[in-house]
């Protein structure tokens, strides 16, 4: 059987990934985060004071892109980092005034990069496809503890 990549649901992932990525650095460009910065705000905007461990074991990123990420986020004045009050080995995120400010802001660009993106589709097939999407990524995970 010939391999078609338009028929390959890692390759067409790939694909969307990409895509939705391009829309959200056009969008996030403008108010100062970059897409790969963007999950790392999520985390924080909902918890802030979360250790690099704590951040890695949510976003399940690989340590090197972790900090280099944090790094940048750091440089752009999004976050600073303080020593954990109890562990002298590890340091506490905090959001910016700055990071803080452009909430409301970078989620609804977010929101209008999938709402382009996925503008072709019926509100039922934009649901459907999020369901099969958080199936695909909870069986993933599923294998994955069970390698």
């Amino acid at each position: 059987m010939a391999f078609n990549r338009m028929e390959s649901a890692t390759y067409l992932a790939s694909l969307l990934a990409k895509s939705f990525s391009r829309a959200l650095q056009e969008r996030g460009q403008k108010l100062g985060f970059a897409p790969g910065q963007f999950p790392v705000l999520l985390e924080l905007w909902a918890e802030e004071g979360l250790t690099q461990k704590q951040l890695l074991d949510k976003l399940d990123i690989e340590q090197a892109t972790m900090a280099n990420t944090l790094a940048r986020m750091e440089r752009d004045g999004l976050i600073v980092r303080r020593k954990h009050p109890q562990d002298k080995r590890s340091q506490q995120i905090f959001l910016t005034e700055r990071a803080r400010e452009i909430e409301a802001a970078a989620k609804e660009a977010a929101l209008a990069a999938d709402q382009s993106l996925l503008s072709g589709l019926r509100q039922f097939e934009r649901e459907l496809m999020l369901e099969y999407m958080r199936m695909a990524l909870a069986h993933a995970a599923r294998d994955a503890n069970t390698a």
